[in-house]
């Protein structure tokens, strides 16, 4: 993948700058914003919201429990049709979302 077709949803940028105000750390708040002025940053929308609201009941139905962010963060990828890059496998439980783990050897 190339980096212009990388890019992180505004979700993640959230909890990243709220990581980096927690922890405090001047030069992780560097690297943080250095990084996020490389990255595309796409917009939470309607679009996103609409496929939250389908995404939790249907979750919550099934049973199966995920942190309210994460749950955002795997909607705001559906919504747009793009795979989400973790090592995290709770978003493997996510139906209709495309998971890829860069830190193993495939």
């Amino acid at each position: 993948i190339t980096p212009e077709k990388m890019c992180i949803s505004s979700v993640t940028e959230a909890e990243l700058l709220y990581g980096v105000a927690k922890k405090q750390n001047n030069k992780l708040h560097e690297t943080i914003m250095e990084f996020l002025k490389t990255i595309t940053v796409c917009a939470w929308d309607s679009e996103a919201a609409a496929t939250y609201g389908e995404l939790r009941a249907a979750m919550e139905k099934k049973g199966n429990v995920m942190g309210d962010l994460d749950q955002l963060i795997a909607a705001h990828a559906i919504s747009r049709g793009t795979t989400i890059v973790t090592n995290d496998h709770a978003f493997g439980m996510v139906q209709d979302l495309t998971v890829e783990d860069w830190t193993t050897v495939a």
